[in-house]
């Protein structure tokens, strides 16, 4: 693998470090899954336009497995524009003139709220593997608090993709009256075993590294880059379709016209690979990424209420829009037909579409018209319905 630059270290607890902060004290601890009383507990946050006077326009935007607050703006690791950027903003789909997007930096990330290479208090060390074990409802459980403190007792919206998507069904089935429209995107109730399984790949690659050290890879001063990177490559491929990436590589050679006959990457598909597991080591923590993955693991609306899906969502209030694409294989329509099925049998308002597209489970990140204008027209409805007109 050809060497890539690295970025210098940006530490997320510094004072300069961009974004907002809101702390829960030890004295009120999160009630974690698990059955730990947890805090103190860092909830770093980003804001997008400005609340009306009843702050009834704020939409909640939960941020997938790698990503984070920062949803439409340059990244302050990275430099890299907003992973929604395309969506959020003054004029754009979801009009930061009109609405107050909040999003928060889920509990157990790596930038900026508290995770596992967060400093315990108790001792002064990053936390690694002491760090308690959390679940899809403990990230929410995070972000309700700071609903509390900034003073919203109903979202207009809550969206989400992937895992967001996830963290949005279980918002809805747990605090029902927090949320007037719901549009879980590219998710499911529930993880499967074939996701279970790419993500034990991905933590056993971690855990392989010898610069893992057992997870106190911070105090040893080293850190798991290659088993973190192989990790990213792995589950990369899941959020492609066969035929991106047929369309975007095929069997193409990378800067060379004929087979080197040895292991250097021959192919544009495997020089993209790389490099994707090489910058990804630039911004995220291989703990997070082991806790954050198990949180996934752990997620099942159905399990959690008794083998009985539609009583996850008995007696909602809120309006739903579930989208899927077509070729999406990580997280398949079914899936979402599922979902769609038992919130009609909990006598839910839910409008369901599938959007064609050939850009695998990434495509509700990329530029998909069809996606875009199903969404507009979900939202724009739904602020005619809660009567939104803007600041």
């Amino acid at each position: 693998m050809t060497a890539t630059p690295r970025i210098a270290a940006v530490d997320m607890t510094a004072p300069n470090f961009p974004g907002k902060r809101f702390e829960i004290p030890a004295s009120a601890p999160l009630k974690l899954d698990s059955g730990v009383a947890f805090g103190p507990v860092t909830v770093a946050y980003q804001t997008y336009g400005a609340p009306n006077a009843e702050k009834s326009n704020a939409i909640l935007v939960c941020h997938a497995l790698t990503g984070d607050q920062f949803v439409a703006e340059p990244h302050p690791v990275t430099g890299k524009p907003g992973w929604w950027e395309a969506i959020v903003g003054p004029g754009k789909l979801l009009d930061t003139d009109r609405y107050w997007i909040v999003c928060a930096n889920v509990l157990g990330g790596c930038m900026g709220s508290t995770g596992p290479k967060s400093a315990n208090p108790a001792t002064g060390l990053p936390y690694g593997l002491s760090f308690p074990v959390i679940t899809i409802g403990d990230m929410v459980q995070a972000q309700v608090r700071l609903l509390d403190h900034l003073g919203i007792d109903q979202l207009f919206c809550a969206i989400g993709g992937s895992m967001g998507g996830m963290q949005v069904l279980d918002l809805v089935s747990t605090y029902p009256e927090r949320v007037f429209a719901a549009v879980p995107v590219a998710t499911s109730y529930r993880h499967s075993a074939q996701n279970i399984a790419f993500h034990e790949v991905g933590r056993q690659a971690i855990m392989a590294d010898p610069d893992w050290r057992g997870g106190d890879y911070l105090a040893a001063g080293t850190s798991p880059h290659r088993g973190l990177a192989v990790a990213r490559m792995a589950a990369h491929v899941t959020y492609l379709s066969e035929q991106a990436l047929h369309r975007k590589f095929g069997r193409r050679l990378q800067d060379r016209k004929s087979l080197s006959y040895g292991f250097d990457a021959d192919f544009q598909v495997e020089s993209y690979l790389r490099h994707q597991g090489s910058t990804f080591v630039d911004r995220f923590d291989a703990n997070s990424y082991l806790y954050i993955t198990r949180a996934m693991d752990y997620f099942d609306l159905q399990a959690e209420h008794g083998g009985s899906l539609p009583a996850a969502f008995e007696g909602t209030r809120t309006r739903f829009c579930v989208v899927s694409f077509t070729s999406d294989w990580l997280f398949p329509t079914a899936e979402s037909r599922m979902l769609v099925h038992a919130l009609n049998a909990a006598a839910a308002n839910v409008s369901f579409v599938e959007i064609v597209s050939d850009k695998g489970h990434d495509a509700f990140l990329l530029d998909e018209p069809e996606f875009h204008a199903t969404l507009r027209g979900f939202v724009d409805g739904c602020a005619e319905r809660r009567g939104l007109r803007g600041r």
